[in-house]
Formats: structure tokens, C-alpha cells, sequence
């Protein structure tokens, strides 16, 4: 297959970690005979300071004209401590999501259980936890009418029936492909917004017979992510919600940097791990590249590419195996490498297949 990927490092440790997810999608399409070229663009912090904007018309070009995007992250300190900045890093990434139509985005919480010891979760409840979230990406308050002042301010958390429509679509597709059971993760008893998505869902529901449907408030699937995260599949929400939970799900399997996700939607899908730029860590090599990495294997089970995106978890489990990790989850008196000896390490296992 022939595939022309937009790769975008952003900021932080975003081209640590990017430079490890090229390599192994390189090794990959070499030993399966794949064609696949890349072109570079700025985004992010490093965009706003070398065009001043965070999402510059160059780079919305090379996404389109791409057939995928791998992303790494953006932000950086010097933004988030000045209140006063009208031009800031995130406003790219949220300008990369409404201008490619990336209405879904599918997070994968799934544990690993060589690392189960580091979850902050007893063995006993979060062993074989394994579900996907579904974050409806473009709608709600971070898209919605917002004032900003300085005695008031709101945010408006603004759906329509279609964009309801088409998540909950995806939503039920994935939950077909699984285990077949959805919950539907709103605040009917509040929000009226949610009370759309309810009534929509549950319209809808009937379209899928064999797909066990429950609902579910999220603040209760807030608790029951901890204290029982076996319960879920698939569960499925709006924006706000859905960047809250996932975030709060990553946390189950001991560390962000395990796990990636994809954006889909009408135009390009971008591939990307879960967390964010990590600016502490930059240059120290020492960030885990492994969700850079595992998102280059969605990238290719995207394409229908199974087998691709199977040596790499395998390359991916192996690694953890042998224990060659970051830091962050190395097991006690174990060798330290870094986010460079990782990524190698796994090329050299996919080469070696």
C-alpha cells in the first residue's frame, strides 16, 4: 500500500517521542513492502513562533493532502502562565480538529498486566479492564458561543441532533466489533444538551438490537470507572465529558504514556498519544514513546492493516516484557533506558520478524 502521512512533532517532547513512532512505521512498512512517505509541519507553540499561529495554513494543507496524520502534542509553559496571550498552542490542535471534521475521537484503555503494579487500582479491580472511549471532538463548549470577561464569562455547550447522530453511529459500529454493549455517558438531569443526547440515543437504540444499550450520569461514570472498570466496553460522550474521562481512564493502567488514540471524522484521521507535551522532560530522553508508537499501529489497522498493527503491539509487549521501558515504569532496580533506546529496541525486534 502507498501512504503519504502528515507528521506533526509539535512541542515539548513531541519530536522525542515522534522521531521512535517514524522509525517503527518505517520498519514496518519495509518488512511488509509498504510505500510510505512523510512531510513534516509545524503546529503548536513552535508554529506560533515561527509564523504566529499555532495551526498555519501550510499545515492544514499537507493534513489534507495526506492520506493519515501521526501528531505527538502541543503547549508549552510559557503560554499557560501568561492569561493574557490571544494566540496559544491548544488553539491549533482545536483548529486541526474542527478544520478536518475529526467529530470522533476513539481512546483505547486497555492494561497491561506486567504493569498492573503501577495503577493506582488494586490488582483485583482493574486487571483485564480493557474499553474504549468515544469523545464526540468538534461540538459542545470548547466549540460553542463563549464570552470572556472580567466580572463574568460563560461557555456555551451548544449540540445538534446530526452531531449526536453521527457519534453515536461510530459509537455502535465499535461496540459491534467488541463486546457489544454502549453506555451512553450524559447529565439528562441537569443539562438540557444531554437531555438531547438521551433522547437521540435512545431513538437510536433501536437501530442496533444487539447492541446492550444503558445510560449512564458522569458523575456516576466517574465512580464506576474506578470502582469497576470491567463494567465498560464502549461508552460514548460529548466533548467536555469525554476529555475529562478519558484522561481519568488513561490513569488505570499506571501511565499516560501507554496509550494512544485516533480522531476520525469527514477528512484526514490523526493518530496521537493521550498526553500532553510534557515540557519538564524535554531533551532528557526520557519520555515513553510507546503511545507514539501504538498510534502508529492504529494508523495502520485504520487502513485494514491488521497484521501491521499486530507486530507492533507484539514488538510493543515484548519490550514491556523484557523490561526495557522509560523511568516512569521500570520495575525497581531495573536498567534505564531511554525514549531512544526504546524505540530501537522495538525496531530492532520488528526487523529480527
Amino acid at each position: 500500500m502507498k501512504l503519504n502521512i502528515a507528521v506533526l512533532a509539535g512541542d515539548g517532547i513531541g519530536p522525542e517521542i515522534m522521531e521512535q513512532g517514524v522509525a517503527v512505521t518505517k520498519a514496518i512498512a519495509q518488512k511488509f513492502g509498504h510505500d510510505i512517505s512523510f512531510k513534516e509541519a509545524l503546529c503548536g507553540a513552535h508554529a506560533i513562533d515561527e509564523v504566529g499561529d499555532p495551526f498555519p495554513e501550510e499545515t492544514f494543507q499537507a493534513c489534507m493532502q495526506a492520506d493519515a496524520v501521526l501528531f505527538a502534542s502541543v503547549g508549552d509553559p510559557k503560554f499557560d502562565n501568561d492569561p493574557t496571550a490571544k494566540v496559544r498552542p491548544e488553539q491549533g490542535l482545536l483548529a486541526m480538529r474542527k478544520k478536518l471534521g475529526l467529530f470522533a475521537n476513539i481512546r483505547p484503555v486497555e492494561t497491561f498486566d506486567c504493569l498492573i503494579h503501577k495503577s493506582p487500582l488494586k490488582d483485583e479491580i482493574v486487571r483485564g479492564a480493557d474499553f474504549i472511549c468515544i469523545r464526540e471532538l468538534t461540538g459542545g463548549m470548547y466549540f460553542g458561543q463563549k464570552q470572556e470577561g472580567t466580572e463574568e464569562a460563560f461557555d456555551t455547550n451548544y449540540y445538534t441532533r446530526p452531531e449526536v447522530e453521527r457519534i453515536l453511529r461510530v459509537a455502535y459500529q465499535y461496540a459491534r466489533q467488541r463486546r457489544k454493549h454502549l453506555t451512553v455517558v450524559d447529565k439528562a438531569n441537569v443539562l438540557a444538551s444531554s437531555r438531547l443526547w438521551r433522547k437521540v440515543a435512545q431513538e437510536m437504540m433501536t437501530e442496533y438490537p444487539d447492541v446492550e444499550t444503558d445510560f449512564m450520569y458522569v458523575d456516576n461514570a466517574a465512580m464506576r470507572m474506578i470502582q469497576d472498570p470491567r463494567f465498560f466496553d464502549v461508552m460514548v460522550t460529548e466533548n467536555t465529558f469525554g476529555d475529562i474521562l478519558t484522561d481519568e481512564g488513561s490513569c488505570i493502567t499506571g501511565s499516560m504514556g501507554l496509550l494512544p488514540s485516533a480522531s476520525t471524522g469527514e477528512h484526514t484521521p490523526v493518530f496521537e498519544p493521550i498526553h500532553g507535551s510534557w515540557p519538564q522532560g524535554k531533551g532528557l530522553n526520557i519520555a515513553n514513546p510507546l503511545a507514539q508508537i501504538l498510534s502508529a499501529a492504529m494508523l495502520f489497522e485504520y487502513f485494514g492493516l491488521k497484521a501491521e498493527g499486530k507486530l507492533i503491539r507484539e514488538a510493543v509487549q515484548a519490550s514491556l516484557d523484557a523490561n526495557v521501558r522509560t523511568p516512569e515504569i521500570q520495575v525497581e532496580g531495573g536498567l534505564q533506558y531511554g525514549t531512544r533506546e526504546v524505540g530501537q529496541w522495538i525496531v530492532d525486534y520488528i526487523n529480527q520478524r
